[in-house]
C-alpha cells in the first residue's frame, strides 16, 4: 500500500478507535504532506513522504528536550508518545556500525584525507542514509573518523 494511503487508513482507523492522540498526529502529517504539495505542485514520492515525517519526528524530539528542561512533562511525554506514531512510518534507523561502515566506505572511494574533506563525504554519504539517521549524528561520526 503507497505510503499516503495508509496514513489516511490508519486516521481512519484512529477515529473509530478514538485514539486522539494518534489521530491529531496523524491529521497533523497528511497536512504538512498536503502543504508540501501544494509547494511542490504534485504529488509526492514516497522517499519525500518519508523525509516529511522526518523533519516532524525531528520536532518532537527537540520538543521533548525543550519539555524536560523546562520542567513540562507532561508536554515531554505527549510528544514522545506523539513521536511513536510518526516513528511507525519511517524506515528504521541505521545502528553506529551501519553508519561507521558507509562513512567508511566513502572515505574510501573519495580518498578523503582529513576534516577538510568533511563536504565531500557528508555530499555522498547522506542520500545513502537516506532519512534513516540525523545529519548532525552523520556529520559527528564523519569528523571523528577523517580526524584519525
Amino acid at each position: 500500500m503507497e505510503l499516503k494511503a495508509e496514513i489516511q487508513e490508519a486516521v481512519k482507523t484512529a477515529m473509530k478507535s478514538g485514539d486522539r492522540i494518534a489521530l491529531s498526529t496523524l491529521r497533523l502529517l497528511l497536512s504538512a504532506i498536503h502543504n508540501e504539495e501544494i509547494e511542490l505542485r504534485r504529488e509526492l514520492t514516497a522517499a519525500e513522504i518519508q523525509k516529511t515525517i522526518a523533519t516532524l519526528a525531528k520536532q518532537r524530539n527537540e520538543s521533548i528536550t525543550l519539555f524536560r528542561k523546562g520542567g513540562r512533562e507532561e508536554l515531554a511525554q505527549k510528544e514522545e508518545a506523539e513521536l511513536r506514531i510518526l516513528q511507525k512510518y519511517l524506515p528504521p534507523a541505521l545502528s553506529e556500525e551501519e553508519l561507521r561502515s558507509l562513512i567508511q566506505q566513502s572515505i574510501g572511494e573519495l580518498g578523503a584525507k582529513g576534516v577538510e574533506d568533511l563536504g565531500k563525504v557528508m555530499k555522498q554519504v547522506m542520500p545513502q542514509v537516506g532519512g534513516r539517521s540525523d545529519g548532525k549524528r552523520v556529520n559527528d561520526l564523519a569528523r571523528e573518523l577523517l580526524s584519525r
